[in-house]
Parts: structure tokens; C-alpha cells; sequence
């Protein structure tokens, strides 16, 4: 996604804003300021400095940013990919991808793993095609949205707003290192699939006893 290391908290925002533009949209991109936006100023307002708008500008990102098959269709369909393909392999090749389509590789009940199958390289069109629907993510007519790993990121988005206007209504020179990191925790849902399942739940167990931190500053300072 973002790799490279922002100077700033405004080139930083600056970075993910383009890539959310071709990532979705507009509109998209939109949610993404509004929120940022409400938490610098309110930051600015109570506390002071940019730690916590940081952390949101961050994770915000990352939550809304999943790697899904639009995303991926539209990594594969830059033509930057096949530049680089060129400019690695010399002669006669054949491109050949190992997928898991939802649709069609159901996961395994017991493990959670779904097996790959391999498509030739005709998947290059089917990928420029998919990525041209990327304005499909999340709306009644995605086709992949449905299954419960696409609702679980959608909910994941919607969650994290909500969490952050609550540390935004509690904000205190007190309490912001507790509220980064719990701005932070999206940095513990890692990989896909099962992977992302099993780092999720550990994560939310993590934030939930945050919150409760954070909720209970009395109860804290006792237990000090």
C-alpha cells in the first residue's frame, strides 16, 4: 500500500488520500478526511500535537483499504506489473495465478483453509475487467461483498469511526497515550482469511480491556 515513511502528518494524509482514490472514490475518499479532519481539530483543541491523529490517520487507512478482489484485479491490471514481469523474465514465459476465488474455493470447515487453484494468464483480462467494478465494493450489486470475511471489513470501518469519536469525547492530556493506542490496534489484524480471523479475535480481546481503561480512569489510578 503506503511504504515508504510520510516527512509529515499532512504528506502522510496526502499519500492515502490518492491511494483511496484509486483504491474506490471520491466519496470514499470523503469518510476518510471527515474523520481525519474532526480528529485533528479536536486534538489540536484539547491536547495539543498530532500523536493521536496520527495513529487514526494510520489505521483509518488500513481498515478501509483491504486487500479485496477489486483491489487485487487492480493491482494485477496496472501496467506497471507487467513491466515489471518484462523487465525480470528473458524469452518465452507463461504467467500462471494461484487464487482462491469465494465463489468458487469455499474454505475447509475443519482448518479454514480454502485451497488455490491455478488460472493461466486469460486472468489478466478477467482482472482489468474486475477492476473496472471496483465502484461495485460494498454496494448491493458486489458479488463477493456477501461472504463474511467482506462484511467483517466493512463492520471493522463502521467500528473503528465509532471507537474513535468515543476516545475523541474523552480526550485528555491524561489519557492520550491510552487512546493511541487504542487508535493503534488495527496494527494487530494482520494477513487473510483464517490468519486475519485468528489476529482479529486476539485484537479485539485487547481493545475491549483498553476501552475499559479508558472508560474507567478512576478504577485505573486504584489499581495503580
Amino acid at each position: 500500500m503506503v511504504s515508504a515513511f510520510s516527512r509529515n502528518i499532512e504528506e502522510m494524509i496526502a499519500r492515502r488520500v490518492q491511494f483511496m482514490t484509486d483504491y474506490q472514490n471520491a466519496a470514499y475518499v470523503q469518510r476518510y478526511r471527515d474523520l481525519v479532519q474532526t480528529v485533528r481539530k479536536t486534538e489540536s483543541e484539547k491536547v495539543g500535537g498530532t500523536k493521536f491523529s496520527e495513529a487514526v490517520a494510520r489505521y483509518a487507512f488500513k481498515l478501509m483499504a483491504y486487500k479485496d478482489e477489486y483491489e487485487i484485479a487492480r493491482l494485477y491490471a496496472d501496467p506497471r506489473f507487467t513491466q515489471r514481469i518484462r523487465s525480470t523474465f528473458e524469452g518465452d514465459y507463461r504467467l500462471k495465478f494461484h487464487l482462491a476465488p469465494p465463489l468458487l474455493n469455499r474454505p475447509d470447515p475443519v482448518t479454514g483453509v480454502a485451497s488455490k487453484s491455478e488460472f493461466g494468464a486469460w486472468m489478466m483480462t478477467g482482472f482489468r475487467i474486475l477492476a473496472k467494478l471496483k465502484g461495485l465494493r460494498g454496494t448491493a450489486f458486489d458479488i463477493f461483498g456477501h461472504t463474511q470475511e467482506r462484511r467483517t471489513e466493512r463492520r471493522l470501518v463502521a467500528e473503528y469511526a465509532e471507537t474513535v469519536n468515543e476516545l475523541l469525547r474523552g480526550l485528555s492530556a491524561d489519557n492520550l497515550k491510552l487512546a493511541v493506542e487504542i487508535a493503534s490496534i488495527p496494527e494487530d489484524i494482520r494477513g487473510f482469511g483464517h490468519v486475519k480471523i485468528r489476529h482479529l479475535k486476539k485484537a479485539k480481546q485487547r481493545e475491549a480491556q483498553l476501552l475499559w481503561n479508558f472508560r474507567n480512569p478512576q478504577a485505573q489510578a486504584k489499581a495503580a
